[in-house]
């Protein structure tokens, strides 16, 4: 499935769109059938609250985030393999297209392993939407000027987390580096360790970007665009999970 058809599949079965068209239909259906109408119309509200609140969003993406790291990792880890998380195209200030805020947490996370462990670098991204811009290059660069930590491999052409998982396997595979600490978000860890488990490596989740709240009080019952955001990024993650078990 390319980049376009399944970001307009995307549109229609996350939040907020499928609260939207839930809604549409429960108001054309108030004349021919007003009690399943009002039904529909009064589950999208609800919904899109609950979706909407600090509270529920930050409690979804805590179920697929894996316990934070408490000691140091493996010392029988060869790399550290980093997966692109978005680009921030036409960026103004850079003069052009750079990282975005994923892959930006994502490279300040590997920068960090890489001088706790010394262990070498590979980022994985490709240009999914075709714009011109690949998200493996965008990563090399940041993390060599701007943290000044080498990256020795990237991997060019995945449009998705399973191609950066048999495409990064099949570049570390020659260099005879099978066992790996795989940096991502915590919410994306289950699907990306499921794949590159699969593909053939043993991993080290180093997860980052952790759900995280300084204090619990009335404005986590408010709700926020922030918090519908994150909602998204939930179902984002279980439909993938999903699709991937049905296809594996």
């Amino acid at each position: 499935m390319n980049w376009f058809a399944t970001n307009v599949a995307s549109a229609f079965l996350l939040p907020p769109f499928n609260l939207i068209l839930l809604g549409m239909l429960g108001v054309l259906l108030l004349r021919c059938k007003p009690g399943l109408g009002k039904a529909m119309v009064v589950a999208a509200l609800a919904l899109l609250y609950l979706l909407s609140i600090p509270l529920v969003a930050d409690a979804l993406l805590r179920t697929l985030e894996p316990a934070p790291r408490r000691n140091s990792l493996d010392k029988d880890i060869q790399a550290i393999v980093v997966l692109g998380g978005g680009t921030y195209y036409n960026a103004p200030e850079y003069h052009g297209d750079t990282v975005g805020r994923f892959s930006l947490e994502r490279v300040r996370y590997a920068a960090w392993l890489h001088q706790q462990t010394g262990k070498p670098i590979l980022a994985t991204g490709g240009d999914p939407a075709d714009h011109g811009s690949v998200e493996a290059a965008q990563m090399k660069a940041v993390l060599e000027r701007e943290f000044t930590v080498p990256v020795k491999w990237i991997e060019t052409v995945a449009r998705n987390t399973r191609e950066n998982a048999y495409n990064s396997f099949a570049i570390l595979q020659k260099e005879g580096i099978g066992r790996i600490a795989l940096v991502t978000h915590a919410w994306h860890m289950p699907r990306a360790a499921r794949e590159f488990e699969q593909a053939g490596f043993k991993i080290s989740p180093a997860a980052t970007g952790y759900t995280t709240r300084h204090r619990t009080d009335i404005f986590v019952l408010i709700p926020t665009a922030a918090a519908l955001q994150k909602s998204s990024l939930f179902f984002h993650e279980v439909i993938g999970i999903g699709w991937y078990w049905l296809t594996s």
